[in-house]
């Protein structure tokens, strides 16, 4: 079964270790509704140097391009960020339909755990 990619945006304000653990639980969640889960918070902070103006912006460019190979961007949590609100724009400028994770697991007629 092929699962269509799903971009995972949050509020990523805790440590790296924090938003990593949260990004997984939410690409968990995205993976067992039938999408396959794209998260640049996961594997980004691994190699790449934040504080580093060329790698900060090289991030966002990766990142960028990974939202416009998927067909959903999902917008986890209850707060919305302007790093949120950009990738919002984006994919709506892309075509890409934006949704809230708990909207991906009712149509999937799941329901929140």
């Amino acid at each position: 079964m092929k699962r269509p990619f799903a971009y995972i945006t949050a509020q990523w304000d805790g440590t790296t270790a924090e938003n990593a653990e949260q990004a997984a639980r939410y690409c968990r969640t995205v993976y067992e509704a039938g999408y396959a889960p794209i998260c640049p918070t996961l594997f980004l902070p691994l190699f790449l140097h934040d504080p580093v103006p060329q790698e900060h912006k090289d991030g966002i460019d990766m990142s960028r391009e990974l939202l416009r190979r998927c067909r959903v961007l999902v917008v986890c949590g209850h707060v919305v960020t302007e790093e949120m609100k950009n990738d919002i724009a984006v994919a709506q400028r892309l075509g890409i339909t934006a949704t809230t994770l708990d909207g991906i697991l009712s149509v999937k007629g799941q329901g929140r755990r």
